[in-house]
Formats: C-alpha cells, structure tokens, sequence
C-alpha cells in the first residue's frame, strides 16, 4: 500500500512509535477541565508536565491540585517548556492564543485538541473556521511548528476521574508530518487505556473535530461519557 507521501505504508503499532516520556509536555489552556485532565493523565503516566494559564496564580493552584510533579505557569513559560505542547484552551481564544506565542512554539510539535462549537437550547453544533478548521487555523498562526490534531473525543470528567485506572478509547491523530503525528501518537500511547491512531492529514481535521458534536449527543442521551475505538487496527 502506497502512503499518501508516496512512501510505502507499513503496519506500524506502538512499539514503532518514538520514545517521547522524557519530554516536557506543555499544555495551554491547562486549567481548564480538559487541559487539566490530559495533564493529570500524562503526569500519572511519568511525563513532565507544565500547565499555563493566563493567571500564573491560578495554574500554580490548579498544579497544586493535581500534584504528580505538575508545575504551573503563564502560558508564556508553558509554551516556551514544553517540547511538546498541546493547545485546550476555548475556541473563542484560540487564534488571538495562538498568534502571541508563535516564536514559543517555532520548532515544536503542537498538537491542538480544540474543536470549534456553538451552543443553544437545541445542544452542541458545529461552527466551521474560515481556515476549515481549528488545527488548520493553528497551522495558518503557526508556519515554523509541527501542527497536529489529537485529543478532540476524549472525556474530560473520565480524565479528572481519580478512580478510573484507564482511559479506554481511541484518539485520531492528523498531521501533514509524519515524524509529528508518530509524535502525537505515542504521547496518547502513555496513557493506559489509549490508543493514537493516525487519520489523516490536517485537511481532513474538520470532521474530526465536529464529531464531538454528536459525541455531546450521545453522552447527554445516555448518561455516559462515550469515545471512540477503530476496529481492525
């Protein structure tokens, strides 16, 4: 099978993908519900994690809070740790984010987990940015990283769960470089329970991202908090 670089495709599991747990893991928007989580989970997991906030005072308590060596910071010094940084922080401050720390992140593998909703009385729907979609926004703000798509189906509340010993879910990872998605992946490979699954190129983020949408559905319709497993991988 023909890869669409050109080269050829090969079955690559967990044990291809590179050794990334000495590396620092920043993570923007960390004080939020899913910053917060992911940061949990790679902290428990053995990474270097540091949070960023635009309150310093504030990641330093919610690093406090989730302890396991996890330090807070500006989002400034966040990005500027991390060799690795993943962007949570709300769709609404996503570009005006992204534009104030392009020289932090230059060189760096981004990995960006926003996915651009809306809101009403009718539940979540899906917005569609100018660019096609979030990660494709983070790669136009950003031309010397490494952009990624990852992260976007993962609950929260299971993240933040102290009691859940695993996340049992699959995560889709896109990317236009594959030493970065190889990157992404066997960062979502640390956590137990998780699998990174590469799904693409960026081009292909939008439906990923809107998926959330009908996940939101289906855990309000149940009562549950779903994700997502590929069959056959």
């Amino acid at each position: 099978m023909t890869a669409p670089d050109g080269a050829t495709e090969t079955s690559r599991g967990e044990h291809d993908l590179p050794d990334v747990s000495s590396l620092t893991v920043g993570v923007l928007g960390g004080t939020g519900d899913l910053g917060s989580g992911l940061a949990y989970r790679l902290a428990k997991a053995g990474q270097r994690v540091v949070i960023g906030s635009r309150s310093v005072e504030r990641a330093e308590a919610v690093a406090a809070e989730l302890g396991l060596g996890v330090r807070g910071a500006d989002n400034a010094a966040a990005a500027a740790a991390g060799e690795i940084v993943i962007i949570a922080v709300p769709w609404d401050g996503h570009r005006a984010l992204l534009e104030s720390f392009r020289t932090e992140l230059a060189g760096k593998v981004v990995i960006d987990c926003v996915n651009p909703l809306g809101f009403d009385k009718h539940g979540a729907h899906v917005l569609r940015p100018d660019e096609g979609s979030a990660a494709q926004q983070a790669a136009a703000l950003l031309p010397d990283s490494h952009v990624t798509a990852a992260f976007h189906h993962v609950s929260a509340k299971l993240l933040l769960d102290r009691e859940a010993e695993q996340i049992d879910t699959d995560v889709m990872v896109l990317g236009d470089s594959r030493a970065a998605t190889d990157m992404a992946q066997a960062l979502a490979c640390r956590i137990p329970g998780m699998r990174g699954i590469f799904a693409g190129r960026l081009r292909n983020a939008h439906q990923v991202e809107s998926l959330t949408a009908n996940l939101i559905s289906v855990n309000r319709r149940y009562r549950a908090h779903a994700g997502l497993r590929v069959t056959d991988v």
